[in-house]
């Protein structure tokens, strides 16, 4: 039985890992996204659940930041699951006017996830940001008696005995997470899936041209790239890497060859992982995955 590390309980991350992999292995929670993927650097996890990307907010930076520059593990999976937000409390405390809520709580993503009905309904409350969605329902359980609301999952709330005030208040009913495992041991399933690699390039300095002749490398062998985002090297100013999602497998003929090309002209690549990748149209089936990890 694998070890599984990921946010706290309750949490989207939760949701989404369980409906991967199961019930079948042992969730580590813990309340910051560092101590997450610190405890499978250090071996004290098998494999570490990251939300990295989100339909409304985009690439979640600072998970993104921790995957290249303070950790080396390899991302052997990913998955889309649906981000479905909120407004958690209690019911005998709020009974339905809004009026009363003071406070409301979340992750900043969570948060800006659901800026419409916060606008509509809650203006007036005051709007605070914390680690996770399962953190915030945690700290409302202790001030429900204070006008305090949280922004999280059915799941939170059930774990945390709270209710669910009102459903679904994204501003996006397509709304999905792409979350990754990274570990070090590959990962099989039964479930179909696509192929991916992503890798890192720093481009050479002073060469006029060179994200032109990179991307020519896949272009002209029809390789299709489904993400290409600039990050700073944090060096120095001025100074980026190309973080770059490739449709192909590192086992493919063309995608090595590719790689080759690219460092021919002077350009470091890294390669962050090549891994199966579920899609949001795989969470139609009603059980989990039960990746095999």
């Amino acid at each position: 039985m694998a070890r599984i590390a990921l946010l706290p309980a309750g949490s989207v991350s939760h949701e989404a890992a369980v409906h991967l992999l199961g019930d079948k292995h042992e969730l580590v929670h813990y309340k910051l996204i560092s101590d997450v993927f610190t405890s499978t650097a250090n071996g004290d996890t098998d494999y570490s659940v990251i939300p990295i990307e989100n339909t409304i907010e985009g690439s979640v930076n600072l998970h993104m930041d921790w995957l290249v520059h303070e950790v080396d593990l390899p991302i052997q999976a990913e998955w889309v699951y649906p981000s479905i937000q909120n407004i958690v409390g209690c019911k005998q405390e709020i009974q339905g006017d809004w009026t009363t809520v003071k406070r409301v709580l979340s992750h900043p993503v969570a948060m800006a996830q659901c800026t419409q009905f916060l606008r509509k309904y809650l203006p007036h409350a005051e709007q605070e940001h914390v680690s996770s969605t399962s953190e915030a329902i945690r700290m409302v359980k202790n001030h429900s008696e204070e006008g305090w609301v949280a922004i999280g999952t059915r799941l939170g709330a059930a774990t945390h005995q709270l209710d669910v005030l009102e459903p679904n208040v994204t501003d996006h009913d397509n709304n999905f997470t792409r979350f990754i495992l990274v570990g070090q041991s590959p990962v099989t399933s039964a479930v179909e899936s696509a192929a991916k690699t992503t890798m890192l390039v720093t481009l050479p300095e002073d060469f006029p041209g060179a994200l032109h002749q990179v991307l020519a490398a896949f272009s002209w062998r029809r390789i299709n790239l489904s993400r290409i985002e600039s990050r700073p090297t944090k060096r120095q100013l001025g100074s980026y890497y190309f973080y770059i999602d490739v449709e192909l497998s590192l086992d493919s003929i063309l995608l090595p060859s590719a790689i080759e090309e690219i460092e021919a002209l002077g350009c470091q690549v890294r390669v962050l992982g090549s891994y199966p990748s579920y899609s949001s149209k795989s969470w139609a089936l009603e059980q989990p995955h039960n990746l095999e990890v």
